[in-house]
């Protein structure tokens, strides 16, 4: 297989022992072994690779592609069995620079034109064009440059590549605000299962018409999804789950505009279902993002809850401010993080010391007075008049001092608000890298429940969560305005109870949340993880919705397998194969 590769690919093959070692894992709980990695050197390399496995596959039964940039994702997308193809080596450029488009922004998406509105930064204005392997670090430079932001960036963005953004429609702290991925894709290129690259972009519904009369391989691909779509219709809006955010299934419900609400050049949008879809439709070489101009000033409003239970009346009195960030911890991250404060001091400048000290007294002051909080959230205002931010902040504090079971505290300079945020964003690395004993093993990561929900689920979850505390580190953060949890789990990887704590927690947690109307994973995406507890979420007519949708695209089954549609019984994607991929340390 790897010397008939050879004929036609530029880029590099490989697969040394170390190589597929390192490939076997990505941020998941799970194993699985690759045969070759192979790093493409432009789209062309992409496209001859397509089409040999498109020609082959009935030669090699097991042949499949997983494309892969960065590898941070949690939910195993990123690993597979066969060819896994790692973008980050070669294509990782920058296309076209960013370019300011004020003023004709062309169809929007109505969430975004809402929230914009609301807010207090200035609206968006440009585009950016790049390959799928360049890390978001990167990225955020260049656009920075330019007055200018990508706002659905993640917590790990110091890590991850905008492909893998793209793949699992990714998003983090400022989606309150702005939504996830979806939202800022212009355009993309993708290279189908037949073997050729087409730009995919927003169509009018006589564009749409056009695009199906090709009667080619692209043309049958619209023209298929949209009658599985209108021929569904009333069965798929009905089966969106009714979250603020969900990343769990595909998106059939999100390419068709039949509201009207996106404008009539943007009635059907083929991106709204590839995004998130974690390269099992298509294999994405290029991606066209929209920008939104960076704000200049920040106020950051920190509230210490002692009662979950008053969180949603909580939620809505804050929003009625238009913040554009409402994000939470809970207790044992905090408590976690003054156990290795000197690594947290480090992160903030041995210089800062005495300044730390001093930034804990409203804290230490709180406790004293009413005891350790449950909840601590951080609501964060923004915009580019900074006497405005500094008066919707006071505004919020003026109302929610009066609020019984909080504490509030308004950050008095930027020093401070580094330190809650550093709290937030670097808390779990902390930990993970000081617990010996206990790696990181994500598998209920991602969450999410409707905000009024979150007194009832709560409570029922540190009750499953406690029942295991023998066997596993808990703590939990997130997305507090969404009722997107993250729970960070640390197991011992040496203990051979670990397949039977992970599918007995994820199976009690997984219930709780369907029963409650939410969703499996908001952010983090199916991948091998998931996509077994896909039935919990869906009903068995829209499973076969998402069975249809992968062979128009994928009628062999060969790009990413196992994620979002499960191959057999026992195969890729269903919980035998997750039981038997969890990684273990077996040298104990």
């Amino acid at each position: 297989m790897q010397e008939e590769i050879k004929k036609f690919f530029k880029g590099d093959i490989e697969n040394s022992d170390e190589v597929l070692t390192k490939y076997s894992h990505d941020a998941s709980v799970l194993e699985v072994r690759p045969e070759l990695v192979l790093f493409p050197k432009d789209s062309e390399d992409v496209k001859n690779l397509v089409k040999w496995v498109n020609e082959n596959k009935s030669i090699y039964p097991n042949l499949a592609i997983t494309p892969r940039s960065a590898g941070t994702c949690m939910s195993g997308g990123s690993i597979g069995e066969s060819i896994i193809l790692d973008f980050t080596r070669y294509m990782n450029q920058l296309v076209k620079e960013p370019e300011k488009i004020k003023n004709s922004l062309g169809p929007r998406v109505a969430l975004l034109n809402q929230t914009l509105e609301n807010s207090s930064s200035s609206q968006a204005e440009g585009v950016i064009t790049v390959q799928p392997g360049m890390y978001y670090r990167d990225f955020e430079k260049i656009t920075l440059e330019k007055g200018m932001i990508l706002p659905c960036f993640t917590a790990s963005k110091n890590l991850n590549a905008v492909g893998g953004m793209y793949g699992n429609n990714s998003a983090g702290e400022r989606t309150l605000s702005y939504g996830k991925t979806e939202n800022f894709v212009n355009q993309a290129k993708v290279i189908f299962t037949d073997g050729n690259e087409y730009v995919v972009r927003p169509l009018s519904k006589k564009e749409l018409e056009a695009k199906i009369a090709q009667g080619d391989f692209e043309g049958n691909v619209y023209k298929n999804v949209y009658e599985l779509i209108l021929n569904n219709k009333e069965e798929i809006v009905k089966a969106k789950p009714n979250v603020s955010k969900n990343s769990a299934g595909y998106y059939l419900w999100n390419v068709v505009d039949f509201m009207g609400t996106r404008g009539e050049d943007n009635y059907f949008d083929l991106n709204r279902l590839l995004v998130g879809s974690q390269g099992t439709l298509g294999i994405t070489t290029e991606i066209t993002f929209r920008l939104v101009s960076e704000a200049k000033y920040r106020k950051l409003l920190v509230i210490f809850l002692r009662d979950i239970k008053i969180l949603p009346g909580l939620v809505n009195k804050i929003l009625k401010h238009k913040p554009e960030t409402l994000e939470s911890y809970d207790d044992k991250t905090f408590f976690l993080v003054l156990k290795y404060i000197v690594d947290f001091i480090k992160m903030l400048g041995f210089k800062n010391l005495f300044k730390l000290i001093l930034s804990f007294g409203p804290e230490t002051l709180m406790t004293l007075r009413h005891g350790f909080p449950k909840l601590i959230l951080l609501v964060e205002f923004a915009g580019d008049d900074e006497k405005l931010v500094n008066e919707q902040a006071m505004n919020a504090y003026q109302e929610l001092k009066h609020v019984n079971k909080i504490g509030i505290h308004l950050t008095r300079n930027d020093f401070e608000a580094k330190k809650y945020w550093t709290i937030r964003h670097e808390a779990f690395n902390l930990i993970r890298y000081h617990l010996k004993k206990v790696k990181s093993k994500p598998f209920i990561d991602d969450v999410v429940v409707r905000p009024e929900k979150l007194p009832e689920f709560f409570p029922r979850l540190y009750e499953i969560l406690n029942h295991y505390k023998k066997d596993m580190t808990f703590a939990i953060g997130g997305h507090a305005g969404d009722g997107n949890l993250h729970i960070y789990t640390l197991l011992n990887p040496k203990d051979p109870k670990i397949k039977l704590v992970i599918e007995e927690v994820s199976e009690k947690v997984y219930s709780l949340v369907n029963e409650l109307g939410g969703s499996n994973t908001a952010e983090h995406n199916d991948g091998l993880v998931r996509s077994a507890f896909l039935p919990k979420m869906y009903n068995e007519n829209i499973i076969n919705l998402f069975k249809e949708a992968k062979e128009i695209f994928d009628p062999k089954y060969f790009l990413n397998p196992g994620k979002k549609v499960p191959l057999k019984d026992g195969g890729l994607g269903t919980r035998e194969y997750l039981d038997a991929h969890i990684s273990i340390d077996k040298s104990y």
